[in-house]
Formats: C-alpha cells, sequence, structure tokens
C-alpha cells in the first residue's frame, strides 16, 4: 500500500499534551539540589533549557557534569518526577483537539522522550490512546535529542509522508527532529521553552495548542 495523502500530527508529550511544568521544575530542582545548585524559577529554566540535556546542566554550572554526577542528577530528577507528574492534567482543550483532528480524517501520532514503559499506560491513563496511530517513547539512554527517534517513529508509520507531517512541541528539538525528517514543525510557548528562545528556530511559534493545530493544517496541507 502506498503513502497516502492524509495530513499526519506527530505530538510531543512533556510540555506539549500533559501540562507537567511543576513536575519538571520541582524535579530539575531536585536533582540541582544534589549538586549543591540553587533551586531555578520556571522563567529561569526556560530561557536556559537545551537539548542535549547534559548541555542544559553545563549553562548552569560553568562546566559539563561529569559521568557520575549526571547518573545522580537523572536518577533523581526522573525519581522525583514519577512522585509528582500524578498530579499533572493535560494541557486546556487538548482532548477536543485530538478528537477533532481525527474526526476531521486526519492521522496523528504521539513521540514523547519520556520512557516508553512509563509512558504508555500514562497516555492510556488519560483515556486518548485511541486518537492516535502509534504511541512511542524513549528507548535508551535519557537526555539526548529527538532526531533518531523521529526516523524510527515515522518509518513504523509507512503510510504517512514525511512532507505532510508536523510536528507539534514545545522545544527547539522537537523542530530540529522534524527538520531531520523532512517534516513540518509547529513550536507552542507552554512548555519548556521561552517564546524568544524558539523564535530563533525559524518555525512558526504559537501560544495555544488550537493555534498550533490551525497552523498544522495550513503547513500540511502547502
Amino acid at each position: 500500500m502506498g503513502k497516502h495523502e492524509a495530513a499526519h500530527i506527530v505530538w510531543d508529550w512533556n510540555g506539549t499534551l500533559l501540562n507537567d511544568n511543576d513536575a519538571i521544575i520541582g524535579a530539575t530542582n531536585a536533582a540541582f539540589a544534589e549538586l549543591g545548585l540553587e533551586p531555578l524559577t520556571l522563567e529561569r529554566y526556560r530561557a536556559l533549557y537545551c537539548v542535549p540535556v547534559p548541555k542544559f546542566y553545563e549553562r548552569l554550572m560553568g562546566r559539563l557534569p561529569t559521568d557520575a554526577e549526571w547518573e545522580v542528577m537523572d536518577e533523581i530528577f526522573h525519581r522525583y518526577y514519577a512522585q509528582h507528574r500524578v498530579r499533572c492534567g493535560l494541557t486546556e482543550g487538548a482532548v477536543e483537539l485530538l478528537a477533532g483532528w481525527r474526526s476531521a480524517g486526519h492521522s496523528q501520532s504521539l513521540l514523547s522522550m519520556y520512557v516508553h514503559e512509563e509512558l504508555v499506560p500514562l497516555v492510556r491513563g488519560f483515556g486518548i490512546e485511541p486518537h492516535f496511530v502509534r504511541v512511542d517513547g524513549r528507548t535508551g539512554p535519557s537526555g539526548g535529542s529527538k532526531a533518531e527517534h523521529m526516523v524510527r517513529h515515522l518509518r513504523a508509520l509507512n503510510e504517512v509522508e514525511p512532507g505532510r507531517t508536523v510536528v507539534i512541541g514545545d522545544a527547539a528539538d522537537d523542530a530540529v527532529a522534524a527538520l531531520h525528517v523532512g517534516a513540518r514543525a509547529v513550536l507552542y510557548t507552554g512548555g519548556s521553552h521561552s517564546r524568544a528562545s524558539l523564535e530563533g528556530v525559524g518555525v512558526p511559534v504559537v501560544d495555544t495548542l488550537g493555534e498550533a493545530v490551525e497552523v498544522a493544517g495550513r503547513l500540511a496541507a502547502a
């Protein structure tokens, strides 16, 4: 069967569909406390955050963390995040947007850098799994780029045309991953990056997921 012409969205999870900023900041500050670093505000986090994550820590520490420091900080971050994610909900309007895109005859999938074995039951618990043709989380070490994960994700969606695909995410790395596979991207300001840092990427930047879906529809049709 050949690739179809329908528009496709690849959604990001953390900071995009899932409104987990509070849990992210709390987990980051718990990891920082282990090394005696000052806690971050959300504004400072969003101004400095980057991928790969060790580079983010370098911006704060003035040096890259050692391998041992990274392992400790990464373990603390994920342990704290797992405890506090239960208080996080979906971003306002997300359920309606997912249902609307699907009912319009388009397809959508989810690709996250959150560990796959934990992502799938979390998505299922929110009752939104049926909206996606595929849900993929991270496999392998944490802290890296989404680009190669995006390659595998789209390869598994063998009827999705990259040129009719739009990635919606909250991080510059989402756009990098999209461009890596020949897709488009729309970046949402409600998550991990400030508007200023997102606008330097060179793709559309929006303040709501509703706007993101509207722009994605136009990009996929172009």
